[in-house]
């Protein structure tokens, strides 16, 4: 692996987060790896519990100059795709009661004066915004690492992995110490620091939660290391 790669964790919707650690690895890069390729791989929830999810949205579709950017599906922006496709109360309400309701409000959608909608939530998201959450691929793998939201199923080849399992699974990944033949970087569960395994590396810290959004910076098979934004912990700082 030739290249520098930032793995960004979940964000949900601390777009002041994000922009600081943005310019914070552009920084970090200039100084420490210039003339080096780099890219920039989010692990999925970009939106959800934070104030501000249209604007990171619309952060990352912009790109980031000269830096090659993927994003990966997360579990939220399941989610808010499966509402788009139906009215069930029963998926809408999931979605809403795991922050989907600050989604809304970023959009300027309101639930108070009608029912779930989603005629409505395609309109106030816009085609090019639904075009690229839809496009957003569930993993990467770039030997010796394999990004993902959530984790995989042990013992289970990459092609035929189930999405259900990439984009929620936990204590099966989590507490295996399995050799996935690739080591997992991933999101999905929150800590307090970056938790790095023999076979994973977590880098969800818990934006809303904790108020900081950490990144690893992945190079061959060198430790990694650890950039991070900080900010009050809760749906805006």
């Amino acid at each position: 692996m030739d290249k520098i790669i930032y793995a960004i964790g979940d964000v949900h919707g601390r777009d002041d987060l994000l922009r600081d650690l943005h310019e914070h690895i552009r920084d970090y890069h200039k100084l420490m790896h210039s003339g080096r390729d780099a890219e920039f791989i989010h692990v999925g929830d970009y939106i959800d519990g934070g104030a501000h999810s249209r604007e990171v949205i619309d952060r990352l579709m912009s790109g980031l100059g000269d830096f090659q950017m993927t994003c990966l599906l997360g579990n939220h922006e399941a989610m808010l795709l499966e509402c788009l496709a139906t009215d069930n109360r029963q998926a809408w309400y999931t979605w809403l009661s795991n922050g989907g309701e600050e989604t809304l409000a970023s959009f300027g959608m309101s639930l108070r004066f009608g029912g779930y909608d989603p005629d409505e939530l395609r309109a106030c998201l816009g085609e090019e915004r639904i075009a690229w959450l839809k496009s957003l691929p569930l993993y990467k793998t770039i030997a010796p690492y394999l990004f993902v939201h959530a984790g995989i199923a042990p013992g289970v080849p990459i092609d035929e992995q189930q999405p259900k399992d990439m984009l929620w699974i936990r204590s099966r990944f989590l507490e295996s110490e399995k050799d996935h033949g690739y080591v997992v970087v991933h999101g999905h569960t929150p800590g307090d620091e970056p938790v790095v395994k023999t076979n994973r590396i977590c880098i969800d810290t818990g934006a809303t939660s904790n108020g900081l959004l950490s990144a690893a910076v992945l190079h061959g098979t060198a430790a990694p290391v650890f950039l991070r934004a900080v900010g009050r912990p809760g749906k805006t700082a």
